[in-house]
């Protein structure tokens, strides 16, 4: 977690179907993108299309690939092709798994109900964490919102924590002061459509998270 003293929140935007969203979002000052590797995902990016837009990106904008449950050869195949920096996992990938991949930073997803299992969050010896909203129906990109507090109840963990899961341009600014993130991952809360990032919504968010200090 960030320290007593008021920090900026660095901010994420997932999703990124296209190369006008990606450069919106750099210009606008977001700090990292999301590639969705997730065939079943309406945000779905072939690496082929991703690799085109990341060589556009410039150089401080890091590049994050999403993957679910995908086989090792396969996330290194596209991490390699399209020059990720940052892997992210958001299945159900053991803790052995996620310290195959050498070389790359990767950061663990927990989709959260009603509470956070610390011991085993902490059995991933991962550069981050990332918790997000459990639903049945889909793996992340919901819109829908946990309770927040229990971030800011968690202990012992000193990996930087991204909070997910329902947040958007009227509710970042409440989300970060009660969760206290070291990250805001946003995708469905700054779109028209899913895979389609709304450039007034995108412009919101990102200014008024870096009004706020956790």
């Amino acid at each position: 977690m960030v320290d007593l003293l008021q920090t900026m929140v660095k901010i994420k935007i997932c999703g990124i179907t296209n190369l006008e969203d990606a450069l919106s979002a750099g210009k606008l000052g977001c700090d990292a993108l999301g590639f969705v590797f997730f065939k079943q995902s309406p945000r779905y990016i072939t690496p082929e299309h991703a690799g085109d837009i990341i060589k556009y990106l410039p150089k401080h904008i890091i590049k994050i690939g999403v993957f679910r449950n995908a086989a090792e050869k396969k996330i290194r195949q596209i991490a390699k092709f399209c020059k990720l920096d940052i892997l992210q996992f958001h299945g159900q990938e053991s803790p052995q798994f996620c310290q195959r991949f050498k070389g790359y930073k990767i950061i663990k997803v927990f989709r959260i109900k009603d509470k956070i299992d610390t011991r085993f969050v902490l059995k991933y010896k991962s550069f981050a964490y990332l918790f997000d909203t459990f639903t049945s129906s889909a793996a992340g990109g919901t819109g829908k919102s946990f309770d927040w507090k229990l971030i800011g109840n968690l202990r012992g963990v000193k990996q930087p924590i991204f909070l997910a899961g329902g947040l958007n341009p009227k509710n970042i600014n409440r989300a970060i002061k009660t969760a206290c993130p070291d990250w805001v991952d946003v995708s469905s809360g700054v779109e028209s459509a899913p895979g389609k990032k709304d450039y007034a919504k995108l412009k919101k968010f990102i200014a008024q998270a870096r009004q706020s200090k956790t």
